[in-house]
């Protein structure tokens, strides 16, 4: 074997830089969770531990002194380390999704396997923790990027039509106020009635004292798993498993389900609160006393900042690029308000 170059020497330190921060998330990671998710994530710490086992055999005697991780690894370390959350977890996800070792003629097969396995393990479990948030958590960014861009319109439309800083304070408050109205309203309707939907599918709660009850010949347990759209020789094959251990079998639940759209009054109020929030933005200059030109550029930044904050957010929890969405929120925003502006402008020039 070649004696490695400066610049291999240069490149394994800081894979194995890179490795040991990485076990050092995940083992931080496990001690935050209990039960099988602790498990999970030591597992991977454990892997990482390997991956950086081979960087050292490489470098044998050629360590030389440590290396700092990069920063990207280095900041989830400190997330790792401080906080137990969804976003930390989808925040990994995305690191280990560009994390690869297919182009590195150093790694082995196994180790660039090992990295697409802990991408998708991450994803799963951010995935569990996406599920809990997404009823009341989709009320909250709809409801808060509403309030952003509806606010923010009404202010700039309001404004251009020529109308004093007061008359445009008042409009915003009443949009504020109408808006969260309708929107906690409007959640509450739609959740609620998501919810009734999804119990009116769900199988009954008497299902499973039934099954003992069966006639294990004509086995008409087989209709139900072929009304769920199993084919008839699944079916059979599967109700004839339920019947024979009809004590720990049922047809099904769909808690889940419920779970992840969430309850009406929790999605009312978020979706209320945040709403209130995302409307309260644009109207801060004119609270505080700004006027004119000045006022309505500051409440666009403010807003601007805002929208690119919650797409980075929504983003990072989706599994999407979190700056691309977060671009797209913006322009979607500043689209919306700069329409309603040019509308105020003919509608003020009209008057006039």
């Amino acid at each position: 074997m070649n004696a490695p170059s400066p610049a291999d020497l240069r490149r394994w330190r800081r894979h194995l830089a890179n490795e040991r921060a990485e076990a050092a998330v995940y083992r931080d990671l496990a001690q935050r969770y209990d039960g099988e998710e602790r498990e999970i994530l030591s597992a991977i710490a454990a892997s990482e531990e390997r991956h950086e086992q081979h960087w050292l055999s490489l470098l044998g005697d050629q360590v030389g002194p440590p290396v700092r991780a990069d920063l990207g690894t280095r900041v989830l370390a400190f997330l790792a380390r401080h906080f137990r959350s969804v976003f930390v977890l989808a925040l990994v996800q995305r690191f280990e999704a560009r994390a690869s070792y297919d182009a590195d003629a150093d790694a082995t097969p196994t180790m660039a396997a090992d990295e697409q396995i802990h991408e998708e393990v991450i994803r799963a479990l951010a995935a569990r923790g996406r599920d809990r948030l997404s009823g009341s958590f989709r009320a909250a960014v709809f409801g808060a990027n509403d309030g952003l861009v509806s606010n923010l319109a009404l202010i700039l439309g309001v404004s251009a039509s020529g109308v004093s800083s007061h008359t445009v304070l008042v409009t915003g408050l009443a949009g504020l106020l109408a808006g969260a109205l309708s929107m906690g309203a409007g959640e509450y309707v739609s959740v609620s009635s998501q919810r009734e939907l999804l119990e009116a599918s769900a199988p009954s709660p008497n299902v499973g004292s039934a099954l003992a009850q069966l006639d294990v010949d004509a086995n008409e347990l087989e209709l139900v798993y072929r009304a769920r759209g199993m084919s008839p020789e699944e079916a059979t094959a599967h109700a004839a498993r339920v019947l024979q251990n009809p004590v720990h079998h049922s047809p099904g639940s769909d808690d889940d389900r419920h779970e992840a759209v969430g309850t009406g009054l929790k999605a009312a109020v978020s979706s209320f609160l945040f709403f209130a929030v995302g409307a309260l933005i644009p109207i801060l200059p004119f609270l505080f006393g700004m006027t004119g030109t000045k006022a309505v550029l500051t409440a666009a930044a403010l807003v601007g900042a805002t929208l690119l904050g919650t797409g980075v957010i929504v983003g990072l929890l989706s599994g999407a690029p979190p700056f691309r969405r977060a671009l797209r929120q913006l322009l979607i925003g500043y689209g919306a308000a700069a329409i309603t502006y040019v509308l105020g402008l003919l509608v003020g020039g009209g008057v006039g």
